[in-house]
C-alpha cells in the first residue's frame, strides 16, 4: 500500500510539473504578442510598483501618529522621526497631509496603469483576432467541414475575451498582489521581526488551501471552456436551420438536446463556482486566525512594554492588506486558469497547419488560350472512398461543357478540384496546358467566375453583394450585370436601389432572386472561365428562359462547366459529360446521347415524361 500511495504521489506531482511547464509555455507565446507593446507594458509595471509601494504608508503612518503623539510609551523605543513638529496638531496635521498625499499619488497611479494596461490589452487582442482570422483563411475547405462553425466562432471572440481579461487585470493584478505582499512583509520587519513571525505561522494552511484549490480549478475551467464551445456551436447550427427545424417539428427534439448541452454547461461552470465558493471562506477563517494570533501575543508584549501600541496596530491594519492580495491572489487564479485554457485551445487552433499544398507562380498574367483538361483523375474525401474515379475529358477554349447525373455522381467535386478547395489523389488537372498545381491558386482562381446554387450572401447593400466591395468592379459594372442576370427590375424597384440593405443571408429577397444576385456577382468580372453549379435550379421558367438567352451570349467567349439537373438548360452546351457512382459513363452532344440510348437518354425520357405529367 505504502508503495502505490508514493507512486500516486510521484504520478501528481509529474502532472502538476507538466501542467505548470505547459502554462510557461503558453505564457511565453503570449509574450510574443505582448512583445511589440513591452514599452507601455513597462510603463504600466512602473507605475504599478509605485502603487504598491505606496498602499504599504498608512500603517506606518498610523503607527508614528500613535506612538508619537497619541499614546507615548517612555519604556518603548520608537524610531526618531526628525522630519516631524513636536507639537501633537502639529505633528498630526503634517501625518494626515502625508496621508492624504499618499492616497492622492495612489489614485493617480492606479489610473495610470489601467489606462496603460487596457491600452495594451485592447491592442493585443486585436492581433490576435487578426491572427486567427488570417490563418482560419489559409485552411482548407476540409477543415471547415469537419470542424463546427460555432467552435471557430468561439475561438475568435469568448477565447480572445478571456485572454483580455489576462491582460488587463490578471497578471498585472497578480504582480500588484505579489508587489504588495513584498512590501507588505517588508515594512513588518521593519516594525517587529518577532510580531511577523508569528503572522506567518498561518502561511502553511495558506499554501496548504491554494494548492488543493488550484488542482481543482484547473480542471473546472478547462471543462468550462469546451463546454462554452460546444454550446456555441449548437446555438449557431440550430438558428441556421431553424426553418428546418420548425418544418419538420423538431422544435422538441432541439430542444432536449440543448437542455442536455446547458445542463452540462452548468455543471462545469458550478464545479468552479463551488471550488472558488470553498477557498474564500477558509482563507478568511485563516485570516482571522493570524489576526487573532497578533492580538494574543501582539498584545501580551504590548502589556510587557516589549512592544508599542502604535506597532500592534500597525500589524493589524496590514493583516488586513496582506490577506486581500491572497485572496486576490485566487480569483486572479481564477481567471489565469480560464486564459490558459482560452490559449490553449486559440494556440490548438493556430497549430492546425494548412496541407502542404504545392504553390507555383505560373498564371500571374492569366491565361493565353484557357482551355481545360482532366487526366486519370482520382479523389475521395476519405481514404479510398472515391468519389471521382479515372475521370478524364477536354474543354477546348470557349466552348461549354455540360455536366449531368444523379445526385452523388461528383459534378460539384469536379468545380472544388478544379479551383483547388481540395487536392487529387491521383491524375493531373490542366488549365491552359499546365497542371494546377503549377499556378499561383490565387492566380488561378481570379481566372474563375463562379454560380453556384445557394450564393452566399452577407450583411449589407445588394450593390456590395454584387461588388463585393472589389475596387476593380465599378458601378456600372454592377448595374450591367444586374441587367443581364434579369434582376435589375427588382433592385431599381426598391426604394434605394443598389443602396438598399439586405440582412443576414439574404433576407428580403426570393430563393430565385438570391441565386440571380449570385449570377450577377460571377458577370460582374471579366474572367475567362464561367462555373454554374446549378445555377437555374431555383428560378421560374420563365426567368431560366431569359437568363438562358443572356447565358448564350455571355458563354460565347468563355471556357464554361455548366452543372445541371434541367437537362433542358444545357441542349446547345459543345459537349455533355455523363458521370454514374464518379465514372464517366457517356461524352458527346446532346444529339449524340439521345441516339445513344444510353444513360443520358434515360434522365432524359424520365424529365420529358415529369414535365407533362
Amino acid at each position: 500500500m505504502s508503495n502505490g500511495r508514493s507512486i500516486g504521489s510521484q504520478a501528481a506531482r509529474e502532472a502538476v510539473s507538466e501542467a505548470a511547464k505547459y502554462d510557461w509555455q503558453l505564457l511565453r507565446r503570449l509574450w510574443t504578442y505582448l512583445r511589440p507593446y513591452r514599452g507601455v507594458a513597462l510603463l504600466s509595471l512602473v507605475l504599478l510598483m509605485g502603487n504598491s509601494a505606496v498602499g504599504v504608508v498608512p500603517p506606518v503612518l498610523t503607527q508614528i501618529a500613535v506612538d508619537r503623539y497619541l499614546l507615548p510609551d517612555a519604556d518603548v523605543v520608537t524610531p526618531l522621526h526628525p522630519w516631524l513638529p513636536d507639537g501633537e496638531m502639529a505633528g498630526l496635521g503634517v501625518l494626515a497631509l502625508v496621508y492624504l498625499a499618499t492616497l492622492l499619488l495612489s489614485v493617480g497611479t492606479r489610473s495610470g496603469q489601467i489606462h496603460a494596461m487596457n491600452w495594451t490589452g485592447q491592442r493585443v487582442m486585436r492581433d490576435i483576432r487578426e491572427r486567427i482570422f488570417r490563418h482560419l483563411q489559409r485552411l482548407p475547405v476540409s477543415y471547415f467541414d469537419r470542424t463546427p462553425s460555432g467552435r471557430l466562432v468561439t475561438r475568435a471572440t469568448t477565447d480572445v475575451d478571456v485572454l483580455n481579461e489576462l491582460f488587463t487585470s490578471g497578471l498585472v493584478a497578480v504582480a500588484g498582489d505579489v508587489l504588495t505582499l513584498v512590501f507588505a512583509f517588508g515594512a513588518m520587519l521593519y516594525l517587529s521581526p518577532q510580531l511577523t513571525l508569528v503572522y506567518l505561522g498561518v502561511a502553511p494552511l495558506v499554501l496548504v488551501v491554494s494548492v488543493i484549490f488550484r488542482k481543482h480549478a484547473r480542471d473546472s475551467f478547462r471543462a468550462v471552456r469546451a463546454a462554452v464551445a460546444r454550446l456555441a456551436s449548437f446555438l449557431q447550427e440550430c438558428f441556421t436551420g431553424i426553418s428546418e427545424i420548425q418544418l419538420f417539428n423538431h422544435e422538441a427534439h432541439s430542444q432536449a438536446e440543448f437542455e442536455e448541452i446547458n445542463e452540462r454547461h452548468r455543471q462545469a461552470n458550478y464545479r468552479a463556482v463551488r471550488a472558488h465558493a470553498l477557498f474564500f471562506p477558509v482563507i478568511e477563517w485563516i485570516n482571522v486566525a493570524g489576526l487573532a494570533a497578533l492580538v494574543v501575543f501582539g498584545g501580551q508584549w504590548v502589556v510587557d512594554g516589549t512592544l508599542s501600541t502604535g506597532v500592534l496596530l500597525a500589524f493589524l491594519q496590514y493583516g488586513t492588506r496582506v490577506f486581500r492580495p491572497i485572496q486576490d491572489l485566487a480569483e486572479k487564479y481564477n481567471v489565469l486558469q480560464g486564459a490558459m485554457a482560452g490559449a490553449e485551445r486559440i494556440f490548438e487552433l493556430l497549430d492546425t497547419k494548412p496541407p502542404d499544398i504545392q504553390e507555383g507562380s505560373y498564371g500571374r498574367d492569366g491565361p493565353k488560350g484557357p482551355g481545360i483538361e482532366f487526366r486519370n483523375v482520382w479523389f475521395a474525401y476519405r481514404g479510398e472512398d472515391w468519389v471521382l474515379r479515372d475521370v478524364s475529358f477536354e474543354l477546348p477554349p470557349g466552348k461549354t461543357l455540360a455536366v449531368v447525373g444523379h445526385t452523388g455522381a461528383g459534378k460539384t467535386t469536379l468545380i472544388n478540384l478544379l479551383l483547388r478547395f481540395y487536392e487529387i489523389q491521383r491524375g493531373a488537372i490542366l488549365v491552359d496546358g499546365r497542371d494546377i498545381r503549377e499556378w499561383s491558386r490565387d492566380a488561378l482562381r481570379e481566372q474563375f467566375s463562379v454560380v453556384l446554387q445557394d450564393p452566399a450572401l452577407v450583411r449589407g447593400t445588394i450593390g456590395a453583394n454584387i461588388s463585393l466591395e472589389d475596387p476593380a468592379v465599378p458601378a456600372d459594372r454592377v448595374r450591367r450585370a444586374a441587367a443581364d442576370a434579369r434582376l435589375a427590375g427588382h433592385i431599381e424597384s426598391l426604394p434605394l436601389a443598389y443602396d438598399e440593405p439586405l440582412s443576414e443571408r439574404g433576407g428580403g429577397l426570393s430563393t430565385g432572386q438570391k441565386q440571380l444576385l449570385g449570377f450577377a456577382r460571377a458577370l460582374a468580372r471579366d474572367r475567362p472561365f464561367l462555373m454554374l453549379d446549378e445555377a437555374t435550379s431555383s428560378v421560374d421558367p420563365d426567368t431560366e428562359r431569359r437568363i438562358q438567352e443572356t447565358v448564350s451570349i455571355v458563354l460565347r467567349d468563355r471556357t464554361s462547366i455548366v452543372i445541371a439537373h434541367r437537362l433542358s438548360t444545357i441542349r446547345q452546351a459543345s459537349s455533355i459529360l455523363v458521370l454514374h457512382k464518379g465514372s464517366v459513363v457517356e461524352h458527346g452532344t446532346h444529339a449524340e446521347l439521345l441516339a445513344g440510348n444510353g444513360t443520358y437518354a434515360r434522365l432524359h425520357r424520365l424529365q420529358s415524361l415529369a414535365a407533362y405529367a
